[in-house]
Parts: C-alpha cells; structure tokens; sequence
C-alpha cells in the first residue's frame, strides 16, 4: 500500500526517529513522553494530524502521563478524528473524553470485572520468606512460559538474576532498562531461551506473549486494577491459564481487600514448595541451564543487536576524546621519548645518581613541567631552596 510507518519512543537515540520524521511519514505510533520532547525541540509538528488514537489511556492517567498527552492533544487539529481505548472510563480519562471527544460514538467490550470463565486464581499463603522463595523457585521450573510479577524495579532485577543463577533462565521488564535492553529480553522470552520472564507492571499492558501459561504475583499487587491487568497476561485469545498470588502472614488483610475490590472468589491454601497445588501449576521440569552458557548468549546477542545498530560492541569502540586521540596519533604511546626521557636501568626518572647531581637528560622535562604549570609556582635558581 506504500504507507510509511515509523515509531517514536525514548530510551534510545532519537536520531533515526528524526530522520524518519524527516522523510515524511503518515502513522506515527509514538509513547507520549518521547513525541512531546520532539515537539519542544521543533523536530515534529502535528498541524496536519486527521486521526489521534489514545490508546491505554487509564494506564496513562494512572503514571501521570495526562498533562503530556494533553499537550499532545492541543497540538492537533480540532476538526481530525480522536479515538480513545480504556479499560475504564473513570477518573482522569472521563476528563479527556470529556474535553477531545465531542458527540463520542461508544463502543464497550466486558468491563475489566468481568471473569474469565478459562482463567483460574490461586492464593497461596506461605509461612515466611523461606518458604516464599522456595514456592517462587519451583514455579518457575516448567519449561512453558511463565511471568512473574514484583511491585519494585529491584525486585525483578534481583529475581531474574537469582532464577537464572539457580539454572533457570529469567529476563526482567522493568522501567530502568533501556530500549535495546528491553527489546533483546523481550527476544529471549519470546524464542523460549528464557521461560521466565519478571516484571514490574510496565509488563501489565501492550505485551502480549503466546504460551503463557501461568502468571504469579510475588507479592499481592497494591490495587485490583493491576491484579486484573497483570492476570490478563494469560487466558488470552480462549487458552487456559492460572494466576497465583504468594501472600506473607503479613499482607493477607490486603488480599483478602483486594480480591473483594476485584469481585473474585478463592479460598486461600497454605502451602510449601512441594505441596500438590504447587506442583500440579510447575507442568514439566526443565532440565537447569549452565549460567555461564546464559551469561555468554546474552553478550553474543548484544553484541549482534549494536551491530545492527550500527554501534561498535563493548570492548571493541574507540574513544573520541582528545587525550585517546593523541595517543594514537604517537602510536599509543603518552608522552614521547624525547620529552620524558629514559632513566637508566635500576633508577627511576627524576631520581639522581648515587653520589651525584642529577641527570642532564631530566633538564627538559623539568622544565616542561614548570611551563605547564603555568607560573603557578616559581622556579626556583639550582641550589637555592624553593619558597613555598
């Protein structure tokens, strides 16, 4: 159809974005945050924009990303068509509906409490931290695809490198990455080296994953919109799937809070790792994964992805600054022969002779040295103390 597509998003250079615009393009999908510091800086301008889609709008308003897209929406056209996709429409959203949406036509699907007659809730309560980590290790053992869940960026980093340490490959999703990150553990879940993926709840929407079988809330999320959302990972598209929550002695008010918020029914179970419930969820065990033969498959396809992008990979650049420069302009040598001087074998430079004066060959760069002092300190007459 010859229609030119490009997206917009941070995390990575925006250079190739800029050259994108430049070309010309007639859809833009673009993250809120990254299109706004386009338009401050001139590189975009949306006056000839016909269509703006909102998508996942209440996720926006929930991040307090609605002052941006406000932004963004006065920049378009008033009389160009907006479409907005919520799951609710309550809070902030019903005040940008209210405002860019004029006469809106309204289209509804389930509301987000409305069960999903394939997917099925686990509660496991657990007596303490130890028997929490155990449960969490055996979960992630099957070899089908499986998303864990953790309410801080932290947690997640930690998890995955704590599962793929134990021979379980695991990625995180988490905010702190960067794109390229992101994109190259995305890559690893999906091709199935990686059977376990743990993230915060940038993971909760706009990823879908086919072959998850099992999502699991390391600690109960902090409201029954994430739970709903994070659930939804699995049980897409009519498969089956089970969701668990693993609640401390501690955060069972909270649960059973949460779940009356979310209109779920499920009766807690105390368990331990090797309990029925929790086995009947782990499927078949994969065979454990040699963390150094992880680690290295990473690095390789790092390298493969800076490749691709046109950057040197790690180890392999070459430094721009001026001091690199000159260097390799002496062949990689620092200061010249002719300047530094050689001391003779057994003496270091600067240092005189035994039962005499000091070398003649050190003369110069004594005097270098005072040049480049700059007259900082005086050079004093041979023999005469210096004034300090």
């Amino acid at each position: 159809m010859g229609i030119r597509v490009t997206t917009i998003f941070g995390g990575v250079s925006q250079k190739r974005q800029e050259d994108a615009l430049q070309r010309g393009v007639d859809i833009v999908v673009a993250a809120p945050g990254r299109l706004d510091d386009l338009m401050r800086q001139g590189v975009v301008s949306l006056d000839s924009v016909e269509i703006t889609v909102l998508d996942e709008a209440d996720h926006m308003a929930d991040m307090g990303f609605l002052p941006v897209v406000t932004r963004i929406l006065n920049a378009t056209p008033k009389r160009g068509q907006r479409l907005l996709f919520s799951a609710t429409l309550d809070g902030g959203v019903d005040g940008v509906v209210k405002k860019y949406l004029h006469s809106p036509v309204l289209h509804s699907v389930d509301s987000a409490e409305s069960p999903v007659p394939q997917l099925t809730h686990h509660v496991f309560d657990v007596a303490g931290k130890a028997e929490k980590d155990a449960v969490i290790e055996a979960l992630a053992s099957g070899t089908d695809r499986r998303i864990f869940f953790t309410r801080m960026k932290h947690q997640a980093k930690k998890l995955a490198k704590q599962l793929t340490a134990r021979g379980i490959p695991a990625v995180e999703l988490q905010g702190n990455l960067s794109q390229n990150a992101r994109d190259r553990n995305l890559a690893e879940f999906v091709s199935g080296e990686a059977k376990v993926l743990v993230a915060t709840d940038v993971a909760a929407r706009g990823v879908h994953v086919d072959g998850v079988t099992l999502v699991v809330h390391i600690d109960p999320p902090v409201e029954h919109k994430a739970y709903l959302h994070r659930s939804g990972r699995t049980a897409r598209a009519g498969n089956e799937g089970d969701v668990v929550t693993i609640v401390l002695p501690e955060q069972r008010g909270e649960m059973k809070q949460l779940l009356r918020a979310a209109k779920i029914r499920v009766t807690p179970q105390q368990v331990t790792a090797t309990d029925r419930a929790v086995v009947s969820l782990i499927g078949d065990v994969a065979d454990r994964v040699d963390p150094k033969v992880t680690e290295r498959k990473r690095a390789e396809a790092q390298a493969a992805q800076q490749r691709a992008n046109g950057q040197a990979p790690a180890g392999q650049g070459k430094s721009q600054g001026a001091n690199a420069k000159r260097k390799r302009s002496r062949g990689g040598r620092g200061r010249s022969n002719a300047t530094q001087g050689a001391a003779p074998q057994g003496q270091r430079g600067g240092q005189a002779p035994r039962g005499g004066q000091a070398a003649d060959h050190q003369q110069p760069r004594t005097q270098q040295q005072g040049q480049r002092r700059g007259g900082r300190r005086a050079q004093s007459p041979a023999g005469a103390p210096r004034q300090r």
